[in-house]
């Protein structure tokens, strides 16, 4: 069975769009792509807050609340639904909950071939790439860097600290032209 979802988790500022971006290039076939911060930049502006929605603190600590998880859930098994329609999917996520996060993916993905992609970037590398941002809270990307990876299982691991995005996407591409063994 052929892949029809690749999920990267990486922290803020690791590359995952850019790979998201390089991998929609390389693949033969059309992959859609969808992200956290699409995610988030679809709610409403009142659910800046934890208690309902997000909310960032000035360290780059993330708190969200249940009815962010509600919101999260619906769109996870949207995009899950698409998929099983057909569709090509490739998803950049950081996994605030690290292998709860992953479990509600794999809840969602059930039954459909997913490729588990981990983003690793070094701490300090990922710190340099927040600050040239510029639209990211400080801290963010140190707080996350390993974080996320925690209790996480992947299929394959990237490190774009050391690799460009583009190398990282033929990377994940040759994997999907053959099965894990």
């Amino acid at each position: 069975m052929q892949t029809r979802v690749i999920i990267l988790n990486g922290g803020s500022s690791s590359g995952k769009s850019g790979i998201v971006r390089c991998l929609q290039d390389v693949l033969p076939d059309p992959w859609l792509a969808f992200g956290c911060d699409s995610f988030v930049d679809a709610l409403p502006a009142r659910m800046r807050d934890a208690e309902a929605g997000i909310a960032i603190g000035a360290d780059g600590g993330v708190e969200v609340g249940s009815v962010f998880r509600a919101l999260e859930e619906a769109w996870t098994e949207g995009i899950a639904a698409m998929a099983r329609a057909g569709a090509r999917i490739v998803v950049d996520d950081v996994f605030l909950g690290g292998p709860g996060s992953q479990q509600r993916w794999r809840k969602a993905l059930d039954g459909l071939p997913v490729l588990w992609v981990g983003v690793r970037c070094a701490s300090e590398v990922a710190t340099g790439r927040e600050i040239a941002r510029g639209d990211r809270a400080r801290g963010m990307a140190a707080l996350q860097a390993d974080a996320v990876h925690d209790g996480v299982h992947y299929d394959l691991e990237v490190d774009t600290a050391h690799t460009e995005s583009l190398a990282c996407a033929r990377t994940i591409a040759a994997r999907l032209e053959r099965p894990a063994a």
